[in-house]
């Protein structure tokens, strides 16, 4: 791990391997309290954004929650999606393993905002499952509760109704229902699910306030943000840095193009990734999303056609079974793929057309 520039969620790990309790409070300080209103105003201030891939605002799910809990009488919980499950990303675990009290922190800050008596942490990882409990044993008796599930390591179980349902001691699978966590979510309660990172973000904003925050990165989407460059190195960079320069940082290029954002992301020609910023913008005018933050360059020995194979085949084997359009067409749809890579010609490429067209926006 390392940092361009002053580092704010890796701070300490330049003195140690993992920041325990005792470092922890001696590098970032005592963490505030906040009211509800108060979490929702910084998230606000400081343009929040759940760092897990979609990229929705942490304010509107704070006060979602907020607006359920409040027109329903009942408690909250909070969650916090720690399982990290595309091969390209390590950001969250390297947290989790290196930085754990950032992450409670975080947590814990917005339960008590909130009034939830309960934190819980899904992982699947047994290293990182090991790294919570001793944090929080490190904590002692505090409130909230802190509770650790470990959950399969599977790429579905990072869907929001498969976590909780995992975490509710059932399968991990998506619920196929279109309710939010926030309206029913953990033990059928209103629920703040929220990645890792953006946790982790929070504990940092809160401790500097929304002024200092903003005062590193980009003016309209400020602070830091872990990378994960491909695949074996995390890095936190302000927002703004040029692309290219974490790239040399981390001892690559761009190769023949750069997938940013995991296998749910896109492509950058090699042109584009030398000319962008690390900021959601920059890559969206690019064409593809910053996503989970994976950046992960190609080799010019890399077939990039190859790698799209590799990839699908993966998702099709990652699938939950639980439809069709994903549980065939998937396969079906790398198996076509595989074909063009082959040499098919445009008849193979007419039918991997035919087949996205099939599962777009279905499953």
């Amino acid at each position: 791990m390392l940092s361009v520039g002053p580092p704010r969620l890796l701070s300490g790990l330049d003195q140690v391997a993992r920041v325990d309790r005792v470092t922890h409070l001696t590098v970032h300080g005592s963490q505030p309290d906040l009211r509800a209103d108060e979490l929702v105003d910084l998230a606000e201030n400081i343009g929040l954004r759940g760092r897990g891939g979609a990229g929705f605002p942490f304010a509107r799910k704070v006060q979602a929650v907020m607006d359920s809990a409040r027109r329903r009488g009942t408690g909250t919980v909070v969650v916090v999606n720690g399982s990290e499950g595309e091969p390209s990303c390590l950001k969250d675990t390297a947290l989790l393993l290196h930085t754990p009290h950032l992450v409670l922190d975080g947590a814990s800050l917005a339960a008590r905002a909130l009034g939830a008596s309960e934190v819980w942490l899904g992982v699947t990882r047994s290293d990182v499952e090991q790294s919570l409990r001793s944090a929080i044993a490190e904590r002692g008796p505090a409130a909230p509760a802190l509770k650790v599930a470990r959950l399969p390591e599977r790429f579905v179980t990072g869907e929001g109704s498969a976590l909780i349902s995992g975490i509710s001691q059932a399968p991990a699978l998506p619920s196929g229902r279109r309710v939010r966590s926030s309206d029913s979510g953990l033990g059928g309660l209103p629920t703040l699910l929220s990645n890792t990172e953006t946790y982790a973000q929070l504990s940092v904003a809160a401790r500097l306030g929304a002024l200092e925050y903003r005062a590193t990165g980009l003016p309209d989407d400020p602070g830091t943000t872990l990378l994960t460059v491909s695949g074996n190195r995390v890095v936190e960079t302000p927002t703004g840095v040029p692309l290219s320069y974490v790239l040399q940082v981390c001892g690559t290029g761009p190769g023949q193009g750069v997938l940013v954002g995991g296998y749910h992301g896109g492509w950058l020609t090699a042109d584009a990734a030398a000319s962008v910023l690390v900021s959601r913008e920059s890559i969206a005018k690019a064409g593809a999303s910053l996503g989970a933050g994976a950046v992960i360059p190609i080799p010019l020995t890399t077939c990039p056609a190859g790698e799209a194979v590799r990839v699908a085949r993966w998702m099709a084997d990652e699938s939950a079974g639980q439809c069709g359009p994903c549980f065939i067409g998937l396969p079906g749809l790398a198996d076509d793929l595989e074909k063009v890579v082959r040499g098919g010609g445009p008849g193979a490429l007419d039918a991997v057309r035919r087949r996205m067209d099939a599962v777009a926006r279905r499953g």
